[in-house]
């Protein structure tokens, strides 16, 4: 059985929720936000039934190819989603009103799916869990440099 990578990041934003929400919302953006996103395609959108391809290069000698699916989306609090392809399993993603502008929650617990994935998390599993780390912090912080900065003006 595989190493399941547990996640559970809360960023705070200076920009109330419906507003966060919105830059969430612009899907076409994300290649321009995150440049470690090498492909990425959603052509349903950011609604309930979506499923989005992706492919990933983390700092790491690999790329991930895998589908997120978006299972539930609530505007403009939440979205559950299963991950499926070279990594499997689910997230979840939780706006929430705080006193200075929103926070937001990803929670998920990913395992790598592809089997020279599976033995490389295997004998490396704080390399594998520092990778992924590392998409998600850089993920938080180019979304706030990239997808809020226009907000700011």
């Amino acid at each position: 059985m595989a190493r399941t990578f547990q996640s559970d990041r809360v960023w705070h934003f200076a920009v109330p929720p419906d507003r966060l929400w919105d830059r969430l919302r612009a899907v076409e953006e994300y290649p321009s936000w995150w440049p470690w996103l090498r492909r990425f395609h959603a052509a349903d959108g950011f609604e309930s039934g979506s499923s989005w391809r992706c492919v990933v290069a983390p700092p790491l000698p690999y790329v991930v190819r895998f589908t997120v699916a978006l299972d539930r989306v609530e505007p403009p609090e939440r979205v559950a989603a299963t991950v499926d392809g070279d990594i499997r399993g689910t997230a979840e993603l939780l706006v929430r009103e705080e006193p200075e502008g929103s926070s937001v929650r990803l929670r998920s617990g990913l395992a790598p799916a592809d089997p020279v994935m599976r033995r490389f998390a295997a004998f490396a599993p704080a390399l594998v869990g520092w990778g992924h780390d590392w998409v998600l912090d850089q993920g938080g912080r180019q979304f706030r440099h990239r997808a809020l900065e226009s907000l700011d003006r």
